[in-house]
């Protein structure tokens, strides 16, 4: 739309951007009237904290211009194009940057329209402004843009937008959401070859869990990006802050209350019948997410037959609704959370060196974060587990919680195929396909 320039400020001595309308697009009025508009919205937002500062507005051989201060840190998309995602240290004051900008200029009235990491640009300091308000839209202004028309870039488009729908304060949260999943995981959430393919993501496509994606993220993430990109404007934040603070805090829960991702799940206690040991917890809670679910899991059998539990679960909806299900599931069918290891079959005898014992101790090791000792345990356990003969339950624990270690370790291609053959030995299980999928990814 426009041409930047870098200048002198002869009378104060110091660098300033200009930005020049392009002379294609200053002989047409009502390009030169929104030009003119995006100067005095963004002048409305100077000595706004992370807001571009202008200095002077005016007109040169009849092309509008805009002098604004210089930032000479480039922008985030730069950033992204050196390095991908970038670590939620990094990010996360970025996008606290961002927000406070966004909100103080929603409080004005004006809607940028616009975000994306283009648009994110970094001072000497590091620190994030939000520049170009170029297709803003101002309260009090008429709108130069008719209704059906679809301004932004494809790839952070609120639904709203994508539609052809009048963009609000919302609109810019959601495109803040797109910015934070692709600092954070490197990728655009919808992004997609065809412009209008991932514009009609943006308005019909559920949103991809961000934690399957990275396995440096936890999935107490995934819930914050649901609501920050929820369709329904209405359902996602009120405010850009409001956003970061509970992506911080998901990120600082997780630390905090496991040291690494996923849900803690307590061993069970031993239950025994005619010597047999069941590879069967005995209860275990869930505690999920934000806006998750809690689920009671009971057990019933014993022996040396199958046995069932009866699986009630209470689901809040956003809306505050609950709904409660029962299920009866046979055999040793488990609910856990994603990215976690299985719940263990009932602990043996400690000291022994049979598969079991090795099993058990590894997952131990696991659950107290030593991933590194915990694999030659583990590793021993299958090696003698597929030594035994006929099947054992315990193989098909033996060879997740290998895959695991590994792959919490960071040896992901060396994770795949115990994490292959754990998903023959118990098809009926999500965990072992789950932390595959993200073994091969990573």
């Amino acid at each position: 739309m426009g041409e930047i320039f870098l200048a002198t400020d002869e009378l104060l001595g110091r660098r300033v951007a200009v930005k020049l309308l392009a002379d294609r697009y200053a002989r047409d009025e009502g390009i030169r009237q929104r030009f003119t508009r995006e100067a005095h919205a963004a002048a409305r937002l100077s000595g706004e904290s992370g807001a571009v500062t202008i200095f002077d507005v005016g007109e040169w051989n009849e092309r509008p211009y805009i002098v604004m201060e210089h930032l000479p840190g480039g922008s985030l998309e730069d950033r992204l194009r050196r390095s991908g995602a970038q670590a939620p240290a990094q990010a996360l004051p970025w996008l606290e940057q961002a927000a406070a900008a966004l909100d103080a200029a929603h409080r004005q009235g004006i809607v940028h329209r616009d975000i994306k990491p283009a648009n994110l640009l970094l001072d000497a300091r590091g620190d994030v402004h939000v520049a170009d308000f170029g297709i803003a839209s101002a309260t009090g202004l008429d709108s130069l843009t008719l209704t059906g028309t679809v301004l932004g870039t494809a790839g952070y488009l609120s639904p709203e937008q994508a539609q052809g729908e009048r963009a609000g304060p919302a609109s810019d949260r959601y495109a803040l959401a797109i910015v934070a999943y692709e600092l954070l995981s490197g990728e655009r959430p919808f992004a997609s070859e065809s412009v209008t393919a991932e514009a009609s993501a943006h308005a019909n496509a559920p949103v991809p869990s961000i934690a399957a994606r990275c396995k440096n993220l936890p999935w107490e993430v995934d819930p914050v990006f649901q609501r920050a990109l929820a369709k329904d404007p209405s359902a996602r934040y009120g405010t850009a802050a409001e956003f970061i603070a509970s992506l911080r805090d998901a990120l600082s829960q997780a630390a905090g209350n496991t040291g690494r991702m996923g849900v803690t799940i307590a061993p069970a206690r031993p239950r025994r019948s005619e010597g047999r040991r069941l590879a069967i917890p005995a209860a275990l809670l869930l505690a999920a997410a934000a806006a998750g679910a809690v689920a009671a899991v009971l057990l019933t059998g014993g022996g040396n037959t199958a046995a069932e539990r009866v699986v009630t679960r209470r689901v809040t909806g956003p809306a505050g609704g609950v709904t409660t299900v029962h299920e009866t599931v046979t055999r040793q069918q488990t609910v856990t959370a994603p990215a976690q290891a299985p719940p263990p079959p009932p602990a043996p005898p400690s000291g022994g060196s049979d598969g079991h014992s090795l099993n058990d101790r590894g997952y131990q090791l696991i659950q107290q974060g030593d991933f590194a000792g915990a694999i030659p345990l583990l590793q021993q356990a299958v090696q003698s587990l597929s030594d035994a003969g006929p099947a054992d339950p315990y193989e098909g624990y033996a060879n997740y919680n290998l895959g695991y270690a590994l792959y919490r370790s960071g040896r992901c291609s060396e994770a795949v195929p115990y994490l292959r053959l754990a998903e023959r030995l118990e098809p009926d299980r999500s965990e072992p396909k789950d932390i595959r999928k993200r073994a091969q990814h990573c």
